[in-house]
Parts: C-alpha cells; sequence; structure tokens
C-alpha cells in the first residue's frame, strides 16, 4: 500500500492556496498572534500597518519575528542546495522561487 501526504498551503486571510505562504509573527498588546500569508497578503498587511509603524516607538525586536517555513516542509537551503545542483538559478536569501519549489516537489 502507498500512502501519499499532501500539504496545502491557504493564505489565512483570503482561504486561498498558494505555493509562497510563510508564516508571521506579530505582537499586540502584549498577546502575540500567528498567521499563514501568501505575498499579497502580507504587503497588505504591512500597508495596513504602515502608519502605525511610522508613528510608533521600536522597543527592540521580538525573537523569532522572523517569518518561519512551514513545519514539514524542506528548508530553504535544502531546496537551494537541489536547485543549484539541477542547473537552476537561485539567489543565496529570500523566498525561494514557486517554480523551483514546484520541481523539488516533483523530485522528491
Amino acid at each position: 500500500m502507498v500512502q501519499k501526504t499532501v500539504v496545502i498551503y491557504t493564505d489565512d486571510l483570503t482561504g486561498k492556496e498558494s505555493e509562497e505562504v510563510q508564516t508571521y509573527e506579530f505582537t499586540l498588546n502584549g498577546v502575540a498572534y500567528e498567521i499563514d500569508l501568501a505575498p499579497e497578503s502580507y504587503d497588505q498587511m504591512l500597508d495596513d500597518f504602515g502608519p502605525y509603524m511610522e508613528k510608533g516607538r521600536k522597543t527592540g525586536r521580538v525573537k523569532g519575528a522572523q517569518p518561519k517555513a512551514k513545519a514539514g516542509g524542506p528548508s530553504a537551503s535544502d531546496m537551494r542546495a537541489w536547485a543549484t545542483e539541477n542547473g537552476y538559478e537561485v539567489s543565496p536569501r529570500g523566498r525561494v522561487p514557486a517554480g523551483v519549489r514546484e520541481a523539488y516537489e516533483a523530485a522528491h
């Protein structure tokens, strides 16, 4: 018997599926929140928070405030190493392009 596990990444704001969804954390009134967003929704969140961030005072960084990869999925560094070995051009930093992710997943 063969089992296949399918992971579907869904934008919490729009409900749409996307391979580029990432998890973001933010804190408001001492309560930490986590939300899964596609790049377009994340840009919208930054636009909405923008006026408040411009007027607010920075008090430092919260540990773990950077977006994190989905649990159970391959790491970006693993995908970059595979992509380089297989002739894809990828930058050493930033988001791994959806086409590279799809090729990686198809090969594994």
